[in-house]
């Protein structure tokens, strides 16, 4: 199988204004006509228990994999394990959420969903999908940063299949050429001289995603947490020194003006010209990073560490059903999708760093050069964690207003972050 365009670029709950809004109001309407216990599954001729057999639905976002896939074939091997058959659809990853909220309002839920872990919480807010409480669900030892995308007022409501997040890739013949060590790479202060120095040598400093979008966010939380600052208080002094950090990057021509536009994508191809000594991007370039030789390390928080940086990757939700006894089947179908002999394959093929110890061991066995994303994944975070949940898109959209605005020079770092702070808190 071969990985595709949505896994490159994060697919967030919005990556626009636009799509924040259809979700937000969307999710609203469900609330509004009740979706919740009365919810079918759509599927038919199943016990009580889940044990004689019948037909399940299964959606995701993966519309790539055909019946042929390695992925079909695993669900189906893990559905006949459980004494059922499987009608799979696959959906673009931006249409999932909204297709979603709509089949639970009209009580034609899929069995199983996978979803993009920011959108967890708004199926949560909407009442389309049930707790592990509810539907038993194991967990089992799934890394608590990871699981904790799924995790509202307390309750979990998913597992994931694995993870995927950003590091530091760099361009080992340019760093060599400047006489930098990337082992001397340890916090920011470092990270400068060593940008200092590729830029001195002729090369370019470091390239990045600062767009006005999720993207913009996705890829600015590295440098936003890794300051010690937190999203509830986006006019913090910590908060203003991450954005000070990417701002000075510009004005000195560290960075180049093209990532105030620049998508993961954009920022990638500005990178592959050979010409800089870093970008910073996600797990899902690793393999054509590999062939280009070029490597990576995990993004340094200000004063030293791995900084966190935001999740990614799907989560596998059973949504609400009218007949309660078909949740067995369906946990019965993750909990074999989610093994260590079934998770390791997919998600190598889907460039994700998987969720428990035992899988990443395994996935380290068999490719060691997996161990700067393995540790930049288990000092990763949720987005919609620390119980922020629907609160988030709002948030995220003050941050990469905030960021934009310092970047083009519109506004200092602190005044930007003090409007964003202020406008977040009124919505």
């Amino acid at each position: 199988m071969t990985t595709q365009s949505h896994f490159r670029e994060e697919r967030t709950v919005s990556t626009n204004n636009t799509r924040t809004r259809a979700l937000g109001a969307i999710a609203v309407g469900a609330v509004a006509v009740g979706v919740l216990a009365g919810c079918s599954g759509g599927a038919t001729g199943t016990s009580t228990d889940g044990s004689a057999g019948g037909t399940y639905t299964f959606w995701d976002p993966y519309p790539q994999y055909d019946a042929s896939s390695d992925w079909a074939k695993v669900i189906d091997k893990c559905a006949a394990d459980a004494g059922v058959t499987i009608e799979r659809t696959g959906f673009d990853t931006s249409d999932l959420t909204s297709k979603a909220l709509l089949a639970g309002q009209q009580g034609d839920s899929p069995d199983i969903l996978l979803i993009d872990n920011p959108a967890v919480s708004t199926l949560v807010e909407a009442g389309i999908i049930t707790s592990t409480d509810e539907n038993n669900l194991q967990v089992g030892d799934v890394a608590e940063n990871i699981l904790g995308a799924s995790v509202v007022d307390g309750k979990t409501y998913g597992v994931p299949i694995g993870a995927n997040t950003l590091a530091l890739y760099y361009n080992p013949t340019v760093l060599s050429a400047a006489g930098v060590d990337p082992s001397s790479i340890k916090d920011w202060s470092t990270l400068n001289a060593a940008i200092e120095k590729v830029v001195a040598s002729g090369k370019k400093g470091i390239t990045f995603s600062g767009i006005g979008t999720e993207e913009g966010s996705f890829q600015f939380l590295p440098w936003f947490w890794g300051a010690g600052a937190d999203l509830t208080e986006l006019d913090s002094t910590q908060a203003a020194s991450a954005v000070q950090l990417w701002t000075d990057w510009v004005q000195k021509g560290w960075a180049p003006n093209s990532v105030i536009n620049n998508t993961q994508t954009t920022s990638w191809q500005e990178f592959e010209t050979g010409d800089f000594g870093f970008a910073e991007n996600g797990t899902w370039q690793k393999a054509g990073a590999a062939k280009a030789g070029y490597e990576v390390i995990p993004i340094p928080a200000a004063k030293g560490g791995a900084a966190p940086a935001p999740t990614g990757g799907e989560f596998l939700t059973l949504p609400v059903q009218k007949d309660a006894g078909r949740y067995a089947a369906s946990a019965k179908i993750v909990e074999c999708l989610t093994s260590t002999a079934n998770v390791v394959g997919t998600d190598n093929t889907l460039n994700y760093i998987a969720a428990t110890p035992e899988a990443q061991k395994e996935q380290l066995a068999q490719d060691p050069t997996l161990e700067p994303w393995v540790e930049a994944v288990n000092a990763a975070k949720a987005r919609t964690g620390d119980n922020l949940g629907t609160k988030y898109p709002v948030i995220s959209e003050q941050l990469w207003t905030a960021v934009q605005n310092s970047l083009t020079g519109a506004q200092s770092p602190q005044d930007a972050l003090k409007a964003a702070q202020q406008a977040a808190s009124s919505k």
